[in-house]
């Protein structure tokens, strides 16, 4: 998949920006299983070659414990944790049974089981819960994300899952300020996005994996320093 038409730029709230990309990747046919994208981290085609990227990060071959999230388009992100024999964190979706889930192949797991388990329902049937008392030490985080800008601001679908996970690791001791965070989109979800639309609790990221690029953004805006309870329901 190509990186279709750009995005037209200087979108004037967060739910522009996420609205504008997930019509856009409908529009232009790069949208993937699950359809329709609108209110998810969207997938799309190409979403395995942009995942198989990470494999050539240092950071991913340095790293022990690999947080990647539940969505679709990081099945592959989950898949190369797996086959590189990382310990693999995934969160419980919607955060709704506690926190997350290591995810434990069975002994001598074909590469047929690793890409099972690399899957939602696979997710599921494989693992074991971490609660927040778990002693986590995640060495590199992988997030989705609906848009991004190579300085590393991203948006999420806008339920704040990804931001308060991070919060949460922080507040567990699993992440150093300094613990990388990817994420991996289509290249038509890299955008510019205005600095004024985050707020203090957005999770920024430092490297960009798309089906064509790896950027690095050198981000250097603040994680969050941990849970902000004013903003949790």
């Amino acid at each position: 998949a190509g990186p279709g038409r750009p995005l037209p730029s200087g979108a004037s709230s967060k739910w522009d920006i996420r609205e504008k990309v997930w019509e856009h990747l409908e529009a232009s046919g790069l949208a993937a299983f699950p359809r329709p994208v609108r209110g998810r981290i969207p997938n799309f085609k190409g979403s395995l070659q942009a995942c198989c990227c990470l494999r050539e990060l240092d950071v991913f071959s340095r790293a022990r414990e690999v947080k990647v999230d539940p969505d679709k388009p990081l099945e592959g992100a989950r898949l190369a944790a797996l086959q590189a024999r990382k310990t693999l964190l995934v969160p419980t979706p919607r955060l709704r049974t506690g926190l997350f889930n290591r995810i434990v192949p069975p002994p001598g797991a074909t590469k047929e089981i690793l890409r099972r388990c690399a899957t939602s329902q696979g997710v599921k049937d494989y693992s074991v819960p971490v609660g927040l008392d778990g002693k986590a030490q995640v060495d590199l985080v992988v997030v989705g994300s609906v848009a991004v800008s190579e300085k590393g601001w991203r948006i999420g679908k806008g339920e704040g899952y990804a931001d308060m996970e991070y919060a949460m690791m922080v507040s567990m001791g699993a992440v150093q300020e300094d613990t990388p965070v990817v994420t991996i989109v289509h290249d038509c979800q890299v955008l510019d996005i205005a600095e004024e639309l985050l707020d203090d609790h957005d999770l920024t990221v430092d490297y960009i994996l798309t089906p064509t690029r790896t950027i690095q953004t050198n981000c250097k805006r603040p994680k969050p320093q941990g849970i902000m309870w004013h903003k949790a329901s």
